[in-house]
């Protein structure tokens, strides 16, 4: 979500990709976009003006995930189907083929504890490719893309409302868990993922065990927050273009389908200079920086979907229309956030609603981390996470110290 605040003033194009934050098996692509994967693959990808397709997806997922020692193993899960005009609200659209939820699975030693991972807005699974080898080592780790991103489903969004927008992706995760029989898990969610992962955990506390947000958006609303910024941008020109934009659900991913054979060289151009000289951390290696971008292209250029949800859960700014700030009272799993240092997202937020809460909260902060600390700085998150999950990795933690470096706000 940082892409749309954080120098907001500036051209939509320059935001685009804020939330850009072994072996494998890979079954066969999704049949809810399969038409689409057989009409676009006629032709060579130089000949098209957007040179994507649902396989270049998965292909450059396997290609991001080789940097993964941990042996792991990739389905499309099937969360049902249902006909045109279902009640059913991410089914509701012209198409009644099935929706599939793309999961790697991470496995883990035998006994260890579950660990769901949810991405944020424009981003997909594959973000966490730093993290899923410390993490298997301590977890089961099974990471997916959301309905409507990476390499799952893109039904055609036709939510109308914030209460449907949020049923598109707490309800089809819900499916998604009844498929895999999960029960008991740690939810991990970053960003938006973090403010999917928590709607869940209030509709559904009784599946999730503990639940982690990585710098989550969408716990205040613009009337609680008042930023002077927006007041300010709010009277410009330039305040009221952004904002009818915003309204119209002009998102950075039509800019990189706009741009066509030019879109992948500006995702490169973002993602190694947000990664790299402008990375609060560890800065990506080149074969890292280079096998991502190509990742993000792909997830970024493919179908419009999930993505059209922005202007229903977030107003312009990205605060939420229906803050989680509203339900902290209600909260009733044990919840761990963690920031970096430098993340855009305000943690006093989260040490506004722990206020509110009646469940064990902790905040930890994370040094030489922006928004993106799995990616910044790997170590530090991995030593968060250890420290979150405790009790659930062993019976009897042997250090209860917040590990150095790490700072509890």
């Amino acid at each position: 979500m940082n892409l749309f605040r954080s120098r907001v003033s500036t051209s939509v194009v320059s935001r685009m990709a804020g939330e850009l934050g072994s072996s494998a098996s890979v079954p066969t692509t999704s049949s809810s976009s399969s038409s689409w994967a057989k009409t676009r693959s006629l032709w060579p990808s130089i000949l098209r003006w957007i040179p994507t397709s649902v396989d270049h997806i998965i292909a450059a997922e396997k290609r991001l995930l080789s940097l993964v020692k941990t042996s792991y193993v990739v389905e499309q899960v099937n969360i049902g189907s249902g006909p045109p005009g279902s009640k059913v609200r991410w089914f509701r659209s012209t198409s009644d083929e099935p929706r599939f939820i793309n999961t790697a699975t991470f496995q883990g030693k035998e006994d260890s504890p579950t660990l769901v991972m949810v991405h944020g807005y424009a981003a997909s699974q594959g973000f966490f490719f730093r993290n899923f080898d410390a993490l298997a080592s301590r977890f089961k780790v099974i990471a997916i893309d959301q309905l409507g991103w990476g390499g799952s489903s893109r039904p055609d969004f036709t939510c109308k409302s914030t209460e449907e927008t949020e049923a598109w992706f707490i309800d089809s995760f819900e499916e998604w868990r009844k498929a895999k029989n999960l029960s008991g898990f740690i939810l991990l969610g970053h960003s938006f993922g973090g403010y999917v992962a928590s709607k869940y955990a209030l509709k559904h506390p009784e599946h999730v065990q503990h639940l982690i947000l990585v710098g989550p958006a969408g716990f205040s609303s613009e009337a609680e927050s008042k930023p002077e910024w927006l007041t300010k941008l709010r009277a410009t020109w330039k305040g009221a273009v952004f904002n009818h934009l915003w309204e119209s659900n002009f998102t950075p991913q039509k800019v990189v389908r706009g741009l066509g054979p030019w879109g992948p060289d500006l995702v490169n151009r973002y993602t190694t200079a947000r990664f790299g000289a402008y990375s609060a951390g560890e800065v990506l290696n080149e074969e890292e920086s280079k096998l991502l971008s190509d990742y993000v292209y792909h997830t970024l250029a493919a179908k419009a979907s999930g993505e059209l949800c922005l202007k229903y859960i977030f107003s312009f700014g990205a605060f939420a229309r229906m803050p989680l700030l509203q339900s902290a009272s209600e909260w009733k799993v044990p919840t761990t956030f963690i920031y970096g240092f430098e993340d855009w997202m305000n943690y006093q937020g989260a040490q506004e609603a722990r206020q509110h809460m009646k469940v064990p909260c902790e905040i930890i902060r994370v040094p030489q981390g922006g928004h993106f600390v799995f990616i910044d700085n790997p170590t530090g998150f991995h030593s968060a996470m250890f420290y979150a999950c405790r009790r659930y990795i062993s019976p009897k933690p042997e250090n209860e110290r917040l590990p150095e470096g790490l700072t509890f706000a």
